[in-house]
């Protein structure tokens, strides 16, 4: 059981998940979320997560939140390997640049294959350009 948002019906898992909602709406879009927010709570902006949920919750409906996991909804990201093995940043060095990224003849759109193509062309250039900086030719250095 969660919250509803009180202008947008978006259900939220608890009171501080409300409160970002609401807040980070109001900041990035303005329009209803902000102008609800302001006739509400005037320092909101400045109110920690939960000192804002405790005045946005009574405003709420409780809504339905059926919580999902992200490993257990394929989603179409690639999986990068957290918690397996991969690195914090999420790629391990030495992988394949197009490491879980589906071949171009695995998409049904055109466009999105042209798109790959041209990314895994610019990577391979940009791997190739980064291993010349790497690895300068000899020759250069003797004609110095």
């Amino acid at each position: 059981m969660g919250y509803a948002c009180p202008v947008c019906d978006t259900p939220q898992r608890d009171g501080e998940h409300l409160a970002h909602h609401l807040a980070f709406t109001a900041m990035l879009h303005g329009g209803d979320h902000e102008s609800w927010l302001d006739e509400r709570v005037d320092d909101w902006s400045d109110r920690k997560p939960a000192e804002l949920a405790a005045e946005v919750t009574p405003h709420a409906e409780d809504a339905e939140y059926d919580e999902v996991f992200e490993d257990t909804v394929p989603r179409g990201r690639p999986d990068v390997g957290m918690g397996s093995g991969g690195s914090a940043s999420g790629h391990e060095h030495g992988a394949p640049a197009d490491a879980g990224a589906p071949a171009p003849e695995q998409v049904d759109d055109p466009e999105v294959a042209e798109a790959l193509r041209e990314a895994r062309e610019m990577t391979r250039k940009a791997a190739a350009d980064a291993d010349e900086d790497d690895h300068p030719s000899t020759d250069d250095e003797s004609d110095a």
